[in-house]
């Protein structure tokens, strides 16, 4: 297929601007007529050479009924069209253009444009969704306000919803009804919503900091009526949150989420009415689990708050992304670490980022978080742009202090409201704010991969003198090399020798440090004793750093580290090595050496002083570091061994130290469910105990499993049983399995999750049973959801079956990937993803992976949106 390549350095200003739009929906499953009205006027930034250029109109999917402008039907002379533009010569310099057309939602399995869900029609317009509806500039930085009339059957959709305000509505002959909306705010095209359908609803109210009434509504399908309120008070919750945090208010009469079953992503912010996937909507103490109730809120939170940092100044064009989405992850981020612990939130956050993001940064797919090209901006809905954006953000309040970042975001607000803004409008408003020089920061936003700092210390006793010196990198990623240096925040402590802190300057205990050479060296005075440098503290730059820390000294930062995230980190530190020694010891074929009798202690301290303590977090700090990062910090990746060593330590650690295991979980199990942050916390570290008791695979652990699986009263205590009954032997787990799925047939995302904990189950045939599973009645390729809790997730989460040496885990995913590509090339092209990294296998895996993403290749029907993650992840070009 013929593709084309999109440059940021090609952009140009829109030949025309639309001042209003107005839309009249005919709404019917197969067969919906949208007549659209558009008041247009040449743009005067326009500066082509053509003094009338002609005006190009976006459109997929579509049949012309007819075209018009200002009242006078169109020749086939004056217009061209094909099966993606819609061409008008010679426009005048103002006018008003008519069209009607067809379109047929329920055909519509991409879920991009209008589809249907469950009986009912919505909308998913962002990127390119509205070309799907009708003819039209579909960019952001044509922005417009929109006038909206629904009108359908009273009886399939007697609820019919669009942005912005509702105006009017009423009856029609033949059982049939309308209903018309109004957006006094100009938008992109991609923020336009629309739903209709039979649906229940949950109302409240609040009260802005102006004293302005805004009504609150969540829509759903009425058997979930009762699954709504957490999601309300997460609302409220994020509108008060970003009053005093922000400044911002919201704006319309009314504030209105939708939750769908088919959707291809979380949530959608259009203005005055998200469009959520269901799986961030519904909960209740039955059915959602501790994390589910938290990313309930952190999307609704997400959200919400890009009513400003998105809607109301959006994004001028697609390479501009993060410009909304780094920004909005930041702030919900910082939302959800108010309303939870901190130090977890942060840990979280980064645990996945360099699981994730850092692996995406070392492979074929590496871009910036401002890319420079794209083929299908679908493609760039990446963990680079909405996690590594929220961390670059995140320098940017740390460099510049809260205060001066709030002064930043206000005069950016304030500066762009109803414009169609850049990342380098953004970092302007916090330089003229702050009155500072952030051009060399802009890096972050121009250079792929992820920086690599060289950390060495030196003291000086005689002066008590204590120096850090720093260097500076950055592997090539495709298309770049020689990485200019960055601009960086590095925070830093040191822990004195009895674990107290130092303190650095005046009383302070950490400083900042702006790190923005390719070597650079930070000197202390009157430091009066050998001290454990604490570096990167708070994770302030999303960089790899590598220091020469002994293992003795990393285990006094774990046992002392006054920084909650370096804590943890000097943890994790010390048992990859001793993983990776583990792994050494397999690959060589040799005596799998002893546990550390130190870490054995470090780890007793730790659980011997549980008063008045973060459970939650404490939970982290006696976590192993995830397989799959420890697999990405190998030159080759030996899935196997990292496995094996993974499982040996977490034996080992279980055995040493079961007393303490089964002490806090007999103090900490308990069947009732509160929903406070210490419940959530000591549920958290309960369950953690009962995984390492399991791993010592004794008949105690066993019972202890199956007596919390059959008396759970609460979703996250029944999971966390089954998810370890899921991995013993099929005769042992398949009696809870079936207990499971008849329990909670009826609800689709418990269901969802039952799917998924046996997709990444680790006995030896789980391929076989995620085979079996794709011919379950429940299992649905037309569903998101379901695609996402199956094959992506034993492709995502199963590092070792995923990656069986004889390819079979390859070949069923690549299997999928091209059935899916014909239904839903967005998802196709995510779970493609998956196979990116095969450069980092050894050569037997390479040629597995490779002859798979041939094959896709080779697929006569390939969408662009495959294409393109197909040849990236080859490193061929069209």
């Amino acid at each position: 297929m013929t593709t084309e390549t999109i440059y940021l350095k090609d952009y140009t200003v829109p030949e025309y601007l639309i001042d209003k739009t107005d839309l009249h929906f005919d709404l019917s499953a197969d067969d919906t007529v949208v007549t659209t009205r558009l008041d247009i006027y040449k743009n005067s930034a326009y500066q082509g050479t053509d003094k009338q250029p002609p005006l190009t109109l976006n459109g997929e999917e579509l049949s012309l009924i007819s075209i018009a402008v200002d009242g006078i039907a169109l020749s086939t002379e004056q217009y061209t069209i094909d099966k993606s533009t819609l061409i008008i010569h010679q426009p005048k310099d103002s006018f008003v253009l008519e069209i009607c057309n067809r379109i047929n939602p329920a055909a519509n399995t991409a879920l991009n444009g209008l589809y249907m869900s469950n009986g009912m029609l919505c909308t998913q317009c962002e990127a390119e969704g509205f070309r799907h509806i009708t003819w039209f500039p579909d960019r952001p930085d044509v922005m417009s306000t929109f006038t909206v009339s629904l009108e359908a059957d009273k009886t399939l959709y007697p609820i019919l919803l669009s942005n912005g305000n509702r105006v009017d509505s009423g009856e029609l002959e033949n059982n049939r009804h309308w209903a018309k909306w109004h957006d006094p705010f100009p938008k992109p095209s991609y923020l336009f919503a629309l739903v209709a359908g039979d649906l229940a609803c949950i109302k409240d109210r609040f009260t802005t900091c102006s004293g302005r009434d805004i009504a609150l509504e969540i829509y759903v399908e009425a058997h979930d009526i009762d699954k709504c309120q957490h999601a309300m008070q997460s609302l409220i919750n994020s509108m008060r949150w970003d009053e005093q945090a922000f400044g911002r208010e919201y704006d319309l009469d009314i504030y209105m989420i939708v939750a769908v079953s088919h959707f291809n992503m979380g949530a959608m912010e259009n203005k005055g009415l998200n469009v959520f996937n269901t799986k961030f909507v519904l909960a209740s103490d039955k059915i959602a689990t501790d994390m589910d109730y938290e990313n309930i809120e952190a999307v609704i939170g997400h959200e919400y708050f890009h009513n400003w940092s998105g809607n109301r100044v959006t994004c001028r064009d697609w390479f501009q992304l993060s410009l909304k989405e780094g920004f909005t992850v930041f702030r919900d981020q910082q939302f959800t670490a108010d309303q939870t612990s901190a130090s977890v939130k942060r840990i979280l956050d980064v645990k996945m980022l360099r699981s994730h993001q850092f692996a995406e940064d070392a492979g074929p797919l590496a871009h910036p978080i401002r890319p420079s090209s794209y083929m299908e901006i679908n493609n760039f809905y990446t963990l680079t742009v909405y996690e590594k954006g929220a961390e670059v953000v995140r320098m940017l309040h740390t460099l510049i202090g809260a205060e001066g970042f709030r002064a930043g975001t206000d005069l950016y607000f304030d500066r762009h409201d109803g414009q169609a803004a850049t990342t380098d409008d953004f970092i302007k408003a916090l330089e003229d704010a702050n009155n500072i020089d952030l051009s060399q920061f802009k890096n972050w936003y121009t250079q792929a991969g992820t920086p690599v700092i060289n950390a060495q210390t030196h003291y000086d006793a005689a002066r008590q003198v204590f120096t850090l010196n720093l260097e500076q990198s950055c592997p090539d990623t495709p298309g770049q090399t020689d990485k200019k240096p960055y601009l960086m925040p590095i925070k830093f402590g040191l822990i004195g020798q009895s674990g107290k802190p130092i303190k650095l300057e005046g009383e302070q205990q950490t400083v900042i440090l702006e790190f923005n050479q390719a070597k650079q060296s930070f000197c202390f005075e009157g430091i009066s004793e050998q001290a454990t440098p604490s570096i990167l503290r708070g994770f302030s730059a999303p960089v790899k750093l590598k220091q020469n820390l002994s293992f003795k000294e990393q285990l006094h930062l774990y046992q002392y580290d006054s920084d909650s995230f370096n804590r943890w980190e000097a943890g994790q530190n010390c048992l990859s090595q001793v993983i990776f020694e583990i792994i050494e010891a397999i690959q060589n074929k040799q005596q799998i050496p002893a546990l550390d009798n130190q870490l054995i202690t470090v780890f007793e301290s730790i659980l011997t002083t549980t008063n008045k303590v973060d459970f939650a977090y404490l939970t982290l700090l006696v976590s192993l570091p995830d397989k799959a990062y420890l697999a990405t910090q190998m030159q080759i990746m030996d899935v196997d061994a990292v496995c094996s060593a993974h499982k040996h330590l977490k034996q080992a650690l279980a055995m040493a130290l079961k007393p303490f295991w089964e002490q806090h979980y007999l103090a900490l199990h308990k069947v009732d469910a509160g929903k406070s942050n210490k419940d959530i916390g000591e549920r958290s570290f309960k369950n953690i105990c009962l995984d390492y008791l399991m791993a010592t695979e004794s008949k105690t652990s066993i019972q202890l499993a199956e007596e919390q699986y059959n008396k759970a009263q609460n979703m996250t205590d029944q999971l966390a049983a089954l998810t370890q009954l899921s991995h013993l032997d099929t005769n042992q787990s398949k009696p809870y399995l079936s207990a499971f799925y008849k329990q909670w047939q009826q609800e689709d995302l418990v269901i969802d999750k039952w799917f998924s904990l046996q997709a990444c189950s680790s006995h030896k045939d789980v391929l076989g049973q995620v085979k079996a599973l794709s011919q379950h009645t429940d299992f649905d390729i037309k569903k998101p959801n379901r695609v996402r809790s199956l094959i992506a997730a034993f492709a995502n989460n199963n590092l070792q079956y995923f990656n069986a040496i004889d390819g079979s885990g390859y070949q069923f995913v690549t299997d999928y990937i091209i059935k899916l590509d014909a239904l839903n090339p967005q998802i196709a092209a995510r779970l493609a993803g998956t196979l990116s990294q095969w450069r980092k296998f050894d050569e037997v895996r390479q040629q597995l992976i490779k002859s798979q993403l041939e094959r896709i290749k080779s697929s006569k029907t390939i969408s662009k949106n495959l294409l393109e993650v197909v040849l990236k992840s080859l490193g061929k070009s069209e």
